[in-house]
């Protein structure tokens, strides 16, 4: 199944390693570090014209690409809760 993101942009479900709050998990040096070496690599997405509350890691082929969402990780959870039940 598919979760949209926000911004016409859609992943799939079984390609979601993790969804975090970046509020929460931008306090620690690891999270950042991680986060400023995806952007370095070209691995980061924006799919959001705001400030991102979420990002999510996922992963294709061997690759991580981190995607930032102006979505709170509740709401993502939800969405995806609705669309495996949807089957």
């Amino acid at each position: 199944m598919y979760l949209h993101l926000g911004q016409d942009t859609i992943v799939m479900t079984d390609k979601i390693t993790g969804v975090f709050d970046l509020d929460n998990t931008t306090v620690s040096k690891h999270t950042r570090d991680f986060l400023g070496k995806a952007q370095k690599e070209g691995r980061v997405v924006n799919v959001t014209n705001e400030l991102p509350k979420s990002f999510l890691l996922c992963e294709k082929n061997g690759v991580e690409t981190v995607y930032l969402s102006q979505m709170s990780p509740a709401t993502l959870l939800r969405r995806a809760r609705e669309t495996t039940s949807q089957i």
